[in-house]
């Protein structure tokens, strides 16, 4: 389950830039995940909440924003949203993508301070 190693690479970050801002108390981290990042929104929630269970960050939330799968489509020269996987054509006239905008992210974006 990689989701738990994110999680715990999430908090270590979040805990980091906590304390670089001297200490600040952080209420909740804010997450980018896209569709075409690999990882389960539900798993990396439920490895989350195992991961700070019981520490000193057990009140911190992930909330997380999730990103559709969106394509350059070089036929008609903008941006669509993808509608069909696993094949990434546009939506709007079915040609082959040229190249993913967005979909991949896994970011923390983020975090919410209590003050």
């Amino acid at each position: 389950m990689h989701e738990l190693s994110i999680a715990l690479n999430i908090l270590d970050f979040a805990a980091q830039e906590a304390e670089r801002r001297g200490g600040v108390a952080v209420r909740a981290v804010h997450l980018k995940l896209g569709s075409l990042a690999g990882v389960a929104k539900e798993s990396l929630v439920s490895a989350y909440d195992l991961a700070r269970e019981g520490s000193s960050l057990a009140d911190w939330r992930l909330v997380v924003e999730e990103i559709p799968v969106v394509v350059y489509c070089p036929a008609c020269r903008s941006e669509h949203r993808v509608t069909s996987f696993p094949e990434l054509c546009c939506s709007c006239c079915g040609a082959p993508a040229g190249e993913v905008v967005h979909g991949r992210e896994l970011e923390i974006v983020a975090l919410e301070i209590e003050g």
